[in-house]
């Protein structure tokens, strides 16, 4: 018996691994019994498909020559908040795709609804497609935000191919689809929110957001590692990935761009949720050390750059005795293995005795960082915090610490050093390769260290 051209795939519902046979457990997120069967593609369909479109393409298409390429400057839409655009690169992308992702009850929906409002009073029309809350659910939600323009339009449904029509047939400047994984394709064979639902669905709205120059955004659920559900392919597939980070228990959001065709990645606004919506907090530096506890041993600020934004931030840290054999090591909001890194030269290099202590180093405010910028203000954090002596409370630092306990120099030193001294710093600790950057900076005492021997001088 011929075996039939079109098989079945098995994917993980958790984060979308796709394999050829079923699985106990999922290679790529290690949950158990998460392998989903799925129908595939059918081979001959798919390779007639590909040549019949190749055929139109052919014939509707040809090559065109670099130098017969006309730019233009990109045409942007503001959104009505400054963070939001900021992160965006200056704005909304005419024809661009965006994926908004985060832990569910973060404000994704609530972002998107506002952005809809302030698009929908300056004239544009606006189509938001609705899978998970009916008519009245959106509507108690937008009242709350205000009076919405007479372009916003509703649509509460999951099929695809509904949504599809209408937006063919009305030809709305922006659409917001919430979200992906409730959306139904009826030519796809498997439940909503599946691999192949997810990857074809987008990929439709891809083509209309392309070929009709229509703003799309799109709302991914996320896994229980925070990445977006689905297949991988789906975030090559957008142009813009944008996550909700925070503390669900606190009022402050944090939107990062991990991804961005049209700006930088390295952007993010920070947002404060209240009962009328997110709004933007125009100074997070003074947002993140609100609250500081002067005089403490362990808490040190230091200043990190995200994007083009200087931001100052507290590291805290807490070494005290090992009830066990083995001491214990966390790390809040930095990388644990760099924190460790750090602990290890401390003991190699300046002697102090680590081994016998637990430590748990924390940054304040629920910020995620990863610049090597930090590692001075985690190093002084765990010396104040071992010695138990606090670290004057008008004193900043930053740098970075190599194996050999040498103090490398930092990027944008000078930005940093300035806005130390906005919010009222008069000392600052920074790396003595970078003493060439700072020597117009009056009013503010830099100490320039070279080693680890000289930072423990000082402390």
């Amino acid at each position: 018996m011929a075996k039939s051209k079109a098989e079945t795939i098995f994917f993980c519902k958790n984060c979308g691994y796709e394999s050829a046979k079923w699985l106990g457990q999922c290679p790529a997120c290690h949950e158990w019994n998460s392998m989903t069967e799925a129908p595939g593609r059918d081979r001959g369909a798919a390779k007639n498909g590909r040549n019949s479109v190749s055929g139109k393409a052919a014939r509707g298409s040809a090559p065109v020559s670099l130098d017969a390429i006309e730019l233009s400057d990109e045409q942007r839409t503001g959104t009505g908040s400054s963070e939001l655009d900021r992160v965006l690169g200056g704005g909304i992308v005419k024809g661009s795709l965006v994926l908004v992702g985060g832990d569910p009850g973060i404000g994704k929906s609530t972002i998107l609804l506002q952005t809809a409002r302030a698009i929908s009073l300056t004239g544009r029309n606006i189509l938001y497609v609705s899978g998970e809350e009916s008519e009245k659910q959106i509507k108690m939600r937008a009242m709350r935000l205000g009076d919405f323009g007479t372009g916003f339009r509703l649509f509460c449904d999951t099929s695809l191919d509904d949504a599809v029509d209408i937006i063919q047939e009305t030809k709305p400047d922006f659409v917001i689809i919430d979200s992906i994984q409730t959306m139904m394709n009826a030519g796809i064979e498997s439940a909503a929110g599946s691999v192949s639902q997810v990857r074809e669905s987008t990929a439709i709205l891809m083509r209309i957001a392309k070929g009709m120059g229509i703003t799309i955004f799109i709302v991914g659920h996320v896994t229980k590692d925070g990445s977006v559900a689905g297949p991988k392919v789906l975030e090559h597939m957008v142009d813009t990935v944008l996550y909700f980070e925070g503390d669900l228990q606190g009022s402050y959001r944090i939107l990062r761009a991990v991804k961005n065709r049209f700006g930088s990645t390295n952007e993010i606004g920070v947002f404060e949720m209240r009962q009328d919506g997110l709004r933007e907090v125009e100074n997070p530096s003074e947002y993140m050390l609100s609250g500081r506890a002067i005089g403490a041993s362990g808490n040190v600020v230091t200043c990190v750059i995200e994007g083009t934004r200087p931001l100052l931030i507290e590291i805290q840290a807490l070494v005290t005795d090992t009830n066990f054999g083995f001491p214990k090591r966390q790390a809040t909001g930095l990388d644990y293995n760099r924190v460790s890194l750090l602990m290890a030269v401390l003991e190699k290099r300046v002697g102090l005795k680590l081994s016998q202590s637990d430590a748990y180093v924390n940054i304040a405010g629920g910020l995620r960082v990863s610049e090597p910028a930090t590692d001075l203000a985690v190093v002084i954090a765990v010396v104040s915090s071992f010695r138990d002596r606090p670290v004057p409370g008008d004193t900043a630092a930053f740098g970075e610490v190599g194996l050999s306990g040498e103090i490398r120099a930092v990027s944008l030193c000078e930005r940093r050093v300035n806005e130390a001294g906005k919010l009222g710093f008069s000392r600052v600790i920074v790396p003595k390769a970078n003493h060439k950057s700072l020597t117009d900076i009056k009013d503010i005492e830099i100490i320039e260290v070279a080693s680890l021997d000289d930072v423990m001088n000082i402390l």
